[in-house]
């Protein structure tokens, strides 16, 4: 028996200590994963007080397009030399990834293969360490690959984080001088398992990345007495960005650290100029918001010891270099955070300005501003004098604030003040300065006073930066979206895809059963007799609805429909590069298998099908349900004018053939109503081509019933509605 026991205890202390071994193991696997992912950059030079960084997005290498990696290495690595940041953010879609005809999406080696050429280059022409500069998948790097890290998972492989090993999510970067931190970090929310595109557009946080994001955003919480600013950057708008399984968003993340910016990119100038969007705890975006820039002041500011600090950041979506050849500079002084964005579709750059201070008071960096000074507790220093920072590839003779005001109705120069240049050694950059008296411009409008700054160099070319308003006490001017713009950035489409889908099912539906209903149940019968004698809304409505039920074929072919498209795929096709491996898409997403794992995946790709399911709901099968419904009214009307015409007496000649001249006589409404389902054709027939292309589907096996239904239906409804 005590041998026994002693057996038990040695066993028992063999599998502690391997536990313990394992527990050990797996923390020293933690640590190395965060020392790998967090960096720390020692900021040197002057000017002390502001550091720096560079932002492009969307670049779109394409091996259709060479002038795009050209143009990006003949003007970003001399630009990079002449502003030496201290970081260069990459925000994602940095090859294409489609083909000529842009209906086939995956990806392709000979792309990454230019970019991490071209990377090369740029790293080279700057003069800058490669380590400061951090790249990001987006949507188009990730298209068609179906395992991280696997033989289609190019960014990997070519990108300059797969290439130094930052192979995590979410990569941080601290810019340490010796007054604060400055914490930059990246988050990857691309697809875990990638779909070809369309069906690739959102961003989708996990749980588990948005606990990683909190973690990076909080590790200089407990462990600094310096100030931090925080920003991170990423590929996807919040308006693009789902929620994870448990219902949290970025914007949950972002708002409890109160970041001073997000910064993305996605959308392209295309959309406009004006994508910044100001988030604020209490005004959670519900699925539209009008207003971009709504932020609501307290009547009476909170500045006692303790009080609640506002959770707020600021959205900042930048252009693309695909067509726009967009950079943006962005600067952090003193925690002031502001930016300039930059247009090489011309030429190189040979002088460029950022005010640094007042900031712009369309985008204040922080909502605080104004708390901060009402309750002054801002750093005096950081007010008194008007920043701006400077690079020229010649030398700055003069630099020049001008302060106008905006009151008497045009631009009245009220300041006009020389710069002088912060000296100081191993320069990083040139930042003039003005002293001002800036409590001469409290005001209570946001918009009153404008800052211009002119610089000057030796060859005695003159550059003005934009004019800016400011508000010295932090009140926010606010700016208009244009509808494009308010599509793009104030929908929350995730949010909306459901409810826009079944409201527009429920009302095909409707249309459908409750016509058939009256009918069928009460005997209820609108004609075309009935709205003649009334034109009223209802007996037109009641009427054309009524018709479309009188035209059995095409109405049960419509409810079938609806119900096929709830219920059973909408098409197979291959989902990524290579292989042939295949998929299924519903209204929910893609079922497809994982090549490293046996199970399937249900509805990946949710919300992101959306961009196929809406446009054939609203565009195809709504239209082809009215245009039906007016086809069998236009006949019900046809027949029963010419029953009147050819029932009056033989004398009645020149009222016949007035009434046959008729809109209705000579079926001018049904010739309208054919050329509308050619239109409906020819768009659906559009979207089967792209989808057929994109998921190399063949259409009559792959996708019969989606292709098919409808035109056969409206077909039908165009054959049973003629005269005869």
């Amino acid at each position: 028996m005590e041998a026994l026991t002693l057996i038990v205890l040695v066993l028992v202390s063999f599998s502690h200590a391997a536990t313990t071994a394992e527990q050990v193991q797996q923390v020293r696997g933690r640590e190395e994963e965060l020392k790998n992912r967090r960096t720390v950059i020692e900021v040197k030079g002057g000017p002390d007080s502001v550091v720096w960084a560079v932002q492009l997005s969307d670049l779109h290498f394409s091996v259709h397009h060479p002038q795009r990696a050209l143009s990006f290495s003949q003007f970003v690595g001399p630009a990079l030399s002449l502003i030496n940041p201290s970081l260069v953010l990459v925000t994602g879609d940095l090859t294409d990834g489609k083909s000529k005809d842009l209906l086939t999406m995956k990806q392709n080696e000979e792309e990454w293969l230019e970019y991490q050429n071209v990377m090369e280059d740029v790293v080279k022409k700057s003069g800058l360490d490669k380590n400061i500069f951090f790249d990001l998948r987006g949507n188009h790097d990730n298209f068609g690959v179906p395992v991280v890290g696997g033989s289609l998972d190019f960014f990997s492989k070519y990108s300059i984080n797969g290439q130094l090993g930052r192979n995590t999510n979410i990569n941080s970067v601290t810019l340490r001088t010796a007054e604060r931190k400055h914490l930059f970090v990246g988050v990857d929310s691309t697809m875990s398992v990638g779909l070809r595109g369309p069906t690739n557009l959102f961003g989708h946080p996990t749980d588990q990345l948005l606990a990683e994001l909190d973690m990076e955003l909080s590790q200089w919480d407990s462990q600094s007495t310096k100030p931090v600013t925080k920003i991170s950057f990423g590929h996807f708008p919040l308006s693009f960005s789902a929620a994870s399984d448990s219902g949290k968003s970025l914007k949950d993340v972002f708002l409890k650290h109160s970041l001073s910016a997000y910064l993305c990119g996605h959308l392209h100038t295309k959309f406009g100029k004006n994508l910044k969007r100001h988030h604020q705890l209490g005004h959670h975006f519900s699925s539209l918001q009008f207003n971009p820039h709504e932020v609501s002041y307290d009547d009476t500011v909170n500045c006692s010891i303790g009080a609640a600090p506002i959770k707020e950041f600021w959205e900042w979506e930048m252009g693309d270099w695909r067509k726009s050849r967009a950079m943006r500079i962005l600067a952090i002084d003193r925690g002031h955070v502001s930016y300039v964005d930059i247009d090489f579709t011309l030429e190189g750059k040979k002088k460029i300005i950022l005010p640094t201070f007042p900031l712009d008071s369309r985008f204040m960096s922080t909502f605080s501003s104004h708390h901060k000074y009402e309750c002054q507790v801002m750093v005096p220093s950081s007010y008194e004098t008007v920043r701006a920072l400077v690079f020229s590839v010649f030398p700055v003779v003069s630099v020049i604030a001008r302060i106008y005001d905006s009151r008497p109705g045009n631009l009245d120069l009220v300041v006009e003040a020389p710069m002088r240049k912060i000296e100081g050694n191993n320069s990083r950059g040139d930042l003039f300065v003005a002293p001002w008296n800036y409590r001469a411009f409290e005001d209570p409008s946001p918009d009153r006073y404008w800052l211009q700054i002119e610089a000057i160099d030796i060859m005695e070319e003159s550059t003005l930066s934009d004019l800016r308003p400011f508000s010295i006490n932090g009140l926010n001017a606010k700016v208009s979206w244009t509808w494009t713009e308010f599509k793009v950035m104030g929908c929350q489409w995730s949010a909306l895809y459901y409810p826009i889908l079944w409201s527009a099912l429920f009302f095909m539906l409707s249309i459908l059963i409750i016509p058939k209903s009256l009918l069928f149940f009460l005997n209820k019968r609108y004609t075309y007799k009935d709205f003649v004698a009334d034109k009223s809304l209802k007996n037109c409505i009641g009427w054309f609805l009524q018709e479309l039920c009188k035209v059995p074929i095409v109405w049960f072919g419509m409810l079938a429909y609806i119900f096929y498209l709830i219920s059973f795929p909408w098409f197979v096709g291959k989902v990524f590069t290579n292989g042939e491996e295949k998929g299924y898409m519903t209204y929910m997403g893609w079922a497809v298998k994982s090549l490293n794992e046996s199970e399937k995946h249900q509805y990946l790709g949710f919300p992101d099908v959306l961009v196929v399911v809406i446009p054939h709901i609203i565009f195809v099968v709504l239209p082809s349900i009215f245009v039906t419904g007016f086809l069998a009214a236009e006949k019900s009307a046809y027949w029963e004018h010419f029953l009147s015409v050819t029932g009056k007496k033989e004398d009645d000649n020149n009222n016949r053939e007035e009434e046959s001249n008729s809109c209705i006589g000579r079926r001018w409404v049904r010739k309208f109503l054919l050329v509308a389902c050619l239109a409906i054709c020819w768009k659906h027939f559009m979207n089967c081509r792209a989808l057929v292309k994109a998921y190399e589907m063949n259409p009559i096996l792959h996708c019969s019933i989606y292709t098919f239904t409808i035109p056969l239906l409206l077909a039908i409804a165009v054959y049973k509605t003629t005269s005869s």
